[in-house]
């Protein structure tokens, strides 16, 4: 069973503590897995890693392949010797609670083109081979990306299709030509993700011997603005001009009257299928190098997926058109094998297309969804309250695009939700937080996720995204030194033994391990 009866926390990496104003993979996300494992969980989930762009969401990356660079510790940098001492003995005046992008983006990127001029100038032999080893093997995804920021960086960050048009349609003189002239700032880009891969794969080995699974996150669509799209225009809705003709969304919902218009370009199925899934075999590959499960947002997308004529103003005039469906989990399947995958099957559906999307999980077994803030609207045949739950499921208290569940009580709940919820549970809702934890561990779902905001019952300015919006707050909640302490270890390690979702075998001892 890819998914045996277990839980863990939901934490984005941007969300640790630290001096250097964001999240990154140094020691906090070390001791943060210890945390998890101390009080006997089994996932940790991430959002997805991709370096982002405009409005700092990571589901709007430059890229479907590489990392974020912002995550890189600069104190690792200076164990291997890029960075010194001095380089990190002034330091802005973060604040500790909230990343503040803007800031971090400059003072890291400096930090960033530090190491990497030290690295060239002083590196050794060794690992200058490993970065080249690495460059090679890499070469299928990381020649294009690195142009593309290198591009991207020459034109002041405006998108690629206002470039110019022989460097928007990549024909070979140009992109020849600015190889040659923008060869540091190529080699500077390939020397981050080299650096991101080396951090993150060492945190990611550091988990899994401590008993630890890393849930990624794939997101169906892509940025217009990526190097993904730049690179294989001729898989997306682009007309002749390079301009788009349709884009992605979801119709009214939940979470908006007018829908969710995400803006993204549309695949092309049909010439996906024709090279048999080439592009997204790499893109799961490079998943499942990242992750050991991988949660795919807005799943129901391969099924049928809302799509709108690109310049309308909202997302209400689109229409729903079928997906490729399970060609293309077959030929995932046959490349990477019985790979576990994690189905985010939210959201208003017709019978037929609920239908559909039931039929395309259960051949390939993926686990749907459940969140509890959803759940005591609707009376006592809600699909989202527990006791409706199959045993192959993944329940959360609330997500990343949830309010935190003591939001959800205070501020973004109706009194007829709240009144249904403290009856159903018999509880006060004076521990809110802690009561759909519990209801969520006791549930027969067999994986059970909170965000790490609910582990310390925190109010409505700790939510992480908004849908439909953009900008500060979305993203830049932190958490605050130490707040994951042993009490809340223990609470929550008790909860996950009464209700059976402990792992057999203790993970490792911080003493009987190696830290990274």
């Amino acid at each position: 069973m890819r998914f045996p009866r277990r839980s863990g926390i939901l934490l984005h990496p941007t969300s640790l503590p630290g001096r250097f104003g964001i999240g990154d993979m140094g020691d906090a996300a070390f001791r943060f897995a210890d945390f998890l494992a101390w009080a006997g969980q089994t996932y940790w989930q991430v959002l997805p890693l991709s370096p982002t762009g405009y409005g700092d969401s990571p589901y709007q990356g430059l890229s479907a392949f590489a990392g974020n660079p912002m995550l890189i510790s600069p104190e690792k940098l200076m164990e291997q010797g890029d960075l010194l001492p001095a380089d990190l003995d002034t330091l802005p005046s973060f604040n500790p609670a909230s990343v503040d992008f803007g800031l971090v983006i400059r003072f890291k990127t400096n930090l960033l083109d530090r190491a990497f001029s030290r690295f060239q100038q002083s590196g050794s032999s060794v690992r200058k081979q490993a970065f080249r080893s690495f460059c090679r093997d890499a070469a299928h995804w990381l020649d294009d990306f690195a142009l593309f920021m290198a591009l991207k960086e020459a034109h002041e960050l405006r998108p690629w299709p206002v470039w110019e048009p022989e460097l928007a349609r990549r024909q070979p003189e140009a992109l020849a030509l600015a190889r040659e002239h923008l060869a540091d700032k190529i080699e500077r880009a390939k020397y981050q993700q080299w650096q991101f891969f080396q951090q993150w794969l060492a945190l990611k080995r550091y988990a899994n011997e401590h008993g630890l699974a890393i849930i990624g996150d794939l997101p169906l669509y892509v940025s217009e603005d990526s190097a993904d799209v730049w690179a294989n225009s001729q898989l997306f809705q682009f007309d002749n001009n390079l301009r788009l003709k349709l884009v992605a969304g979801v119709p009214p919902d939940y979470f908006s009257e007018t829908g969710q218009l995400w803006g993204n370009p549309i695949y092309r199925w049909r010439e996906m299928a024709r090279n048999g899934y080439a592009w997204w075999i790499a893109r799961f590959r490079m998943a499942f190098t990242q992750a050991d499960v991988v949660r795919i947002d807005h799943f129901r997308g391969f099924y049928n997926y809302w799509e709108v004529p690109a310049g309308e103003p909202t997302a209400v005039k689109g229409r729903w058109v079928r997906g490729p469906g399970a060609s293309l989990f077959r030929a995932i399947t046959r490349a990477l094998g019985d790979v576990a995958i994690i189905a985010e099957d939210l959201g208003d559906f017709d019978p037929k297309s609920r239908a559909g999307v039931d039929a395309l999980q259960a051949e390939f077994g993926y686990p749907g969804m459940k969140v509890l803030q959803f759940a005591f609207g609707n009376g006592r045949n809600d699909p989202f309250l527990p006791h409706t739950y199959p045993r192959d499921t993944v329940v959360y208290t609330g997500t990343h695009d949830n309010d935190t569940t003591v939001g959800w009580y205070q501020a973004t709940s109706t009194e007829k939700e709240r009144d249904y919820a403290r009856r159903y549970m018999a509880r006060s809702g004076s521990d809110i937080a802690w009561d759909f934890i519990r209801l969520a561990w006791g549930s027969a779902a067999n994986t059970a996720m909170a965000p790490a905001q609910d582990l310390l019952s925190l109010g409505h300015s700790a939510r992480m995204n908004t849908p439909s919006t953009s900008g500060a707050p979305n993203w830049c909640w932190r958490l605050l030194p130490d707040a994951l302490n042993e009490g809340v270890a223990a609470r929550l390690g008790e909860m996950t033994e009464i209700y059976g979702r402990k792992p057999p075998h203790p993970p490792l001892s911080p003493s009987e391990g190696e830290r990274n």
